[in-house]
């Protein structure tokens, strides 16, 4: 059954820029804190998504240019919310829940914890601090996935989970361990932390796909400022912020 609804997902969001990795609730809920779990059985199939670094041009572009006078938000989000709230046309037999990076619960935390939602579907390995044997830092170090493809050139956007369909027998792969030496962690780490914004942690693996420039570019501007680089009308701007 997993198969066949991964096969299904991967034809809808393949095209548009997005991955698709399956794993079980259980399999998360396992490893977060009780006020993070996902309220579904352990069983429950669910697939977190991503977007690899051609969904700037596959989906966003074509979706501000079609979409451009209905843009009300972040045109990402917009975007992504988009393309997996149609998913439920693909699946007129099933329930499909969907939550997004970008919702928050009413405390302000996320709805799910994105990094492990990847790591334990084998999608992207979280890296963190315990991942490095000898810790040299002193304050708080915070976690980044990277991916065995695009290393940081990719953004975690959502989960599927369909509350109706129970696979006790899906096997769990691990992620790939693509910063496997403990000098690379401790770079990456600290890439991450303390220097994210040149963007170099990204390329902390050799990396098969990234962003092009056009999509630094808009990723490095101040949201505030990214309508203009999408060519999204001042009118559309104000009724955004206004």
């Amino acid at each position: 059954m997993e198969r066949r609804v991964a096969e299904r997902l991967r034809g809808a969001l393949d095209p548009f820029g997005f991955e698709v990795h399956a794993f079980k609730v259980g399999w998360y809920n396992a490893v977060v804190q009780p006020a993070f779990h996902l309220p579904y059985p352990d069983d429950t199939l669910a697939f977190v998504v991503l977007s690899a670094p051609s969904m700037f041009e596959k989906a966003l572009k074509p979706f501000v240019n079609k979409e451009r006078l209905k843009i009300i938000r972040d045109p990402v989000d917009q975007c992504v919310s988009y393309h997996l709230s149609r998913l439920k046309e693909k699946f007129p037999d099933q329930t499909v829940d969907i939550m997004f990076d970008y919702e928050l619960l009413p405390n302000r935390k996320p709805k799910f914890l994105a990094q492990t939602a990847a790591h334990v579907s084998g999608a992207a390995y979280y890296y963190q601090r315990k991942d490095v044997k000898l810790d040299p830092w002193g304050g708080k170090i915070f976690g980044v996935c990277i991916h065995p493809r695009y290393g940081g050139w990719f953004a975690i956007r959502g989960l599927l989970l369909f509350p109706d369909i129970q696979v006790p027998f899906l096997e769990q792969h691990a992620p790939v361990d693509c910063v496997s030496t403990e000098e690379q962690r401790i770079e990456l780490l600290e890439q991450f932390n303390f220097h994210w914004q040149d963007t170099r942690y990204r390329d902390i693996i050799e990396v098969r796909e990234k962003y092009s420039e056009e999509q630094k570019t808009y990723f490095a501007t101040p949201p505030a400022e990214r309508f203009k680089l999408l060519g999204l009308t001042q009118e559309v701007h104000r009724s955004i912020f206004h």
